[in-house]
């Protein structure tokens, strides 16, 4: 069974989405900033309404044409990036206000969120005054109010992008625990390779208000097809058509690679490549390696012990090579100066897209 099926648009905000979140699956909704995720969790949450389509919640139309159906009826808890807890009730009241707002009485409620405080470790703060709570402590309690009513489906807005490293590590672990080991629907949208790695079943990309890719998170991270994909995945892609059985044609650039035992030798496809696999020479390197890509330099940027070189060929190409420190000193490689990328053809995927 589907828990949110969402064929709805927005079109003054130029939305288009069609998208499907399956019982039991955590799905990280990600993209560059204004691609629509918010729009995404607004629709579904209701504080947002379609301009077309239709939104359908654990079987039930929700929105759409003749149909609407308020927030507090939907059976979704949102988790924002802000905790919001109400200043005037202590921890377990504040964790309770869901149980008793569907009609539960004040001791099965408060049985309810005692239990669900547990769940995410937060059991000894229940006496606590939210202005009393640590930004990790009040982002747990968050989560268990959010789960205290049982929803059909929850919606994660960037929930650990206000705490620091060590909180949003340790938050990470419980939301890991609370949703996808507990086989709880959730929609989490992010930035964080860590967040998808950690808590995502599936993953869904959008680019200017349109699903450009989707699938598992296997599937998305080991091959993806578009250019933010790419960028969690911190490869190179270069999208383009079939050259041939073992190559990828973009403008006037071609990659050579492996293409898995696939057949085909026409058609849409995609090369990939790490930017570790990537070596900067100033001059055609010996002997005749396959794939010598010239480049004008673009960026240099701090990379862990190395520095990313990035770079775009003639046609647009973007590109980005990952070289130690010493070798970019010996290279004297600067912003605007033309270099050649070279990759061996067996550090290339070749898949069709």
């Amino acid at each position: 069974m589907s828990a949110l099926v969402l064929r709805a648009g927005v079109p003054q905000r130029g939305v288009e989405l069609d998208l499907e979140v399956r019982e039991g699956r955590v799905v990280a909704l990600v993209g560059p900033n204004g691609a629509g995720k918010s729009t995404a969790l607004g629709l579904a949450a209701g504080t947002l309404r379609p301009g077309s389509g239709q939104v359908h919640v654990a079987g039930r139309r929700v929105a759409g044409e003749g149909a609407w159906v308020p927030p507090h009826e939907r059976r979704i808890s949102l988790l924002a990036q802000e905790p919001l807890l109400l200043p005037h009730l202590d921890v377990l009241a504040n964790v309770a206000f869901g149980p008793r707002a569907r009609g539960a009485g004040r001791r099965a409620a408060q049985e309810v969120a005692q239990a669900r405080l547990e769940e995410v470790g937060a059991a000894g703060l229940a006496a606590r005054r939210p202005q009393r709570l640590s930004g990790g402590q009040a982002q747990r309690v968050a989560l268990a109010r959010a789960l205290a009513p049982d929803p059909h489906l929850l919606l994660l807005d960037e929930p650990l992008s206000a705490l620091d490293v060590d909180a949003a590590a340790e938050l990470r672990q419980v939301l890991r625990t609370t949703l996808r080991e507990a086989g709880r629907t959730a929609v989490v949208v992010t930035h964080e390779l860590l967040d998808v790695l950690a808590l995502a079943d599936d993953v869904v990309v959008l680019e200017a208000g349109r699903i450009v890719e989707q699938g598992t998170t296997t599937e998305v991270l080991s091959r993806p097809r578009s250019g933010f994909g790419a960028r969690l995945a911190g490869v190179n892609l270069v999208l383009g058509e079939r050259e041939g059985p073992d190559g990828v044609r973009a403008g006037a650039d071609v990659l050579h690679g492996l293409a898995g035992g696939e057949e085909a030798t026409r058609g849409r496809a995609a090369a990939t490549f790490s930017p570790r696999a990537v070596a900067v020479h100033l001059d055609a390197p010996g002997g005749s390696p396959r794939n010598v890509l010239p480049v004008r330099v673009t960026g240099l940027e701090q990379q862990g012990a190395l520095v990313r070189v990035r770079a775009a060929t003639a046609s647009g190409t973007r590109l980005a090579a990952d070289v130690t420190p010493a070798s970019l000193a010996a290279l004297g490689v600067a912003v605007g100066q033309d270099v050649l990328f070279v990759v061996k053809a067996a550090e290339v995927d070749i898949y069709e897209t």
